[in-house]
């Protein structure tokens, strides 16, 4: 890593407030706060405008080998290009979010976008988050913090989470088709009563 630059990795479990504590703390400092959730988003907006299926993993190594994803900053803000393209009011729709949730659980995408995160705390002093940031990422890191937080309250965080993932899964392979992964399992139609059941079950946990 650069030396004249600093980075700081924060990492911790699901549910304690890595992202809006990372937000915060790169204003502070007047920092760039790098959204690495927005990276995903855009290769996933690349493959569904290119129609390409991710059950056919193959062909979403192929495509993502053939497009260039990049950061650019208006003031504080991060905006997001593809293929010199600003994509970053095009990212935010659930279609996107559903199709980064599965993308983001192939090692390829996340080997492609890995140079990009590394690249940017070289070129500039960075706040990023998220599992394996310290380790994997940045193991170089200047500062590295580890969150915790109250159990309880992580848990009542991840049951919402998780709740949101099962409802973006039934809602995708429903009116798409296609699989949904969910951690390391990938959902199709089989197992829509499966979800469903499981979906009513974590809405009592969360009421």
């Amino acid at each position: 890593m650069n030396t004249k630059t600093v980075a700081v990795a924060i990492d911790g479990p699901a549910g304690a407030w890595k992202s809006t504590i990372a937000r915060r703390l790169a204003k502070n400092l007047e920092y760039i706060y790098v959204d690495t959730g927005a990276l995903y988003r855009t290769v996933a907006f690349s493959l569904l405008s290119s129609g390409i299926n991710t059950d056919d993993i193959n062909a979403v190594i192929r495509h993502v080998k053939g497009i260039n994803v990049d950061i650019t900053y208006k003031g504080d803000e991060q905006r997001v290009l593809l293929d010199g393209r600003d994509v970053s009011d095009f990212i935010r729709t659930p279609e996107v979010s559903m199709m980064a949730s599965t993308t983001s659980a192939i090692p390829e995408v996340r080997a492609f976008l890995l140079g990009l995160q590394r690249k940017l705390a070289e070129e500039h002093n960075v706040v990023m988050d998220g599992r394996d940031i310290g380790t994997v990422v940045l193991p170089n890191a200047t500062t590295k913090i580890y969150l915790i937080a109250d159990l309880d309250v992580r848990t009542e965080r991840r049951y919402k989470e998780l709740l949101k993932k099962v409802k973006e899964a039934i809602y995708m392979i429903t009116t798409t088709g296609q699989s949904y992964t969910i951690g390391s399992r990938t959902l199709t139609r089989a197992n829509l009563t499966e979800l469903r059941n499981f979906k009513n079950e974590l809405e009592q946990q969360v009421a």
